[in-house]
C-alpha cells in the first residue's frame, strides 16, 4: 500500500480499541518502538518509574526505542541522558541526539544547515513577539532557552490558556507562515516541512536503513496528543496512552489502540504487549 493510500485508509479509522484486546500475532514482526515523551513517558516533566523500567526491558530484549518530541534540544540532552534509547528526535523533527551503541557517546545532528537555522531563528523571534503582544496571557514555554529551531507557547504546563487563545496562537503562527502544532503542554511553531513523522523517518533511515513507507509494520508508535497525529496517520501499529482522550474532540487521526493507563504506566502497557507477542512468536 502506498503512503497516500495508507493515510486515506487510516483517516477513516474508528476510535481506538482497548490495548487489552490486541489479538495474538497482531504485532508479529515488530522490531522496535517510536514514542512521544511528554505525558507519554513522563508526568510533570519527569519520567515515570514504570516507563524507565519498560525502556530497560525493551533494550534487554533487543527492541530499540526512538523518542520523538516537541521539547527542545537542550531539555532533551539533560532529561534523557541516562535513558536506554537509540536516539531522541527533538523540536518536532528538526534535530536529533544519537547514541553510539559501542561507546555510549551522544552526538547531535540537525535537519537544516546553520545559515538556514539562523535565518529562521530571526523570523521566529518576530512571530513570538507578535503572539505575546496580541494574545492575552500568552507566555513562551519555560524551556525556550534550549530551543534552536522553533518557538513554543505554553498552554498547560505552567501558564494555562483556554481553547480560544490556543486557537488564536495557532492562527497567528499559520498566518506568519509557520507550521503550528498543539502538544499536551505547548503550541509549537517552526519553519520547514518537517514534523514528527518526518523525524521518525529520518531516524529509521539513519539508524536502520528503513523508512516509514516500506517498514511501517516493524514499529509501534505511542503518543498522547494532537501533535502525534502525523504518526498515528502513517503507521498501522499505534497506541495512545489513556490521557490522549483529553483531545478526543479535536483529533482527526486516531491511533489503532488505547492503553488503559495514562502516561508512563500506559507506555509500560504497550511495552509489555510488544514483549509478550515477541515471546509468543519465539515459543
Amino acid at each position: 500500500m502506498t503512503k497516500a493510500a495508507r493515510v486515506r485508509a487510516l483517516d477513516g479509522r474508528q476510535r481506538p480499541r482497548p490495548l487489552a484486546t490486541l489479538p495474538p500475532g497482531a504485532w508479529h514482526g515488530v522490531q522496535g518502538l517510536l514514542t512521544d515523551i511528554d505525558d507519554t513517558l513522563t508526568r510533570d516533566g519527569a519520567i515515570e518509574p514504570a516507563a524507565i523500567a519498560a525502556l530497560h526491558a525493551l533494550r534487554a530484549a533487543g527492541l530499540p526505542v526512538v523518542a520523538i518530541t516537541g521539547r527542545p534540544l537542550g531539555w532533551c540532552r539533560e532529561l534523557t541522558a541516562g535513558w536506554p534509547v537509540a536516539a531522541v528526535v527533538a523540536e518536532n523533527g528538526a534535530v536529533a541526539l544519537l547514541r553510539d551503541g559501542a561507546t555510549g557517546t551522544v552526538h547531535t545532528e540537525y535537519l537544516q544547515d546553520a545559515p538556514t537555522r539562523a535565518r529562521n531563528a530571526a523570523r521566529l523571534a518576530v512571530v513570538a513577539a507578535r503572539i505575546l503582544a496580541e494574545v492575552p496571557g500568552a507566555a513562551q514555554a519555560r524551556d525556550s532557552a534550549g530551543r534552536e529551531t522553533d518557538i513554543a507557547i505554553d498552554h498547560a504546563e505552567f501558564v494555562p490558556l483556554d481553547e480560544a487563545r490556543i486557537a488564536q496562537v495557532v492562527a497567528i503562527m499559520r498566518a506568519e507562515g509557520l507550521v503550528a502544532s498543539v502538544s499536551s503542554i505547548h503550541v509549537n511553531g517552526w519553519i520547514g516541512s518537517h514534523d514528527k513523522a518526518s523525524g521518525a523517518d529520518w531516524m529509521l533511515q539513519r539508524l536502520y536503513g528503513q523508512s516509514l513507507d516500506s517498514d511501517a509494520a516493524r514499529w509501534v508508535y505511542v503518543g498522547d496528543s494532537a501533535n502525534d497525529e502525523a504518526l498515528f496517520a502513517r503507521l498501522p501499529h499505534t497506541v495512545g496512552v489513556a490521557n490522549l482522550m483529553r483531545f478526543a474532540a479535536t483529533l482527526r487521526h486516531w491511533p489503532a489502540w488505547l492503553a488503559a493507563a495514562e502516561r508512563g504506566r500506559g507506555f509500560a502497557e504497550v511495552a509489555a504487549a510488544v514483549l509478550a507477542q515477541r515471546h509468543a512468536a519465539a515459543a
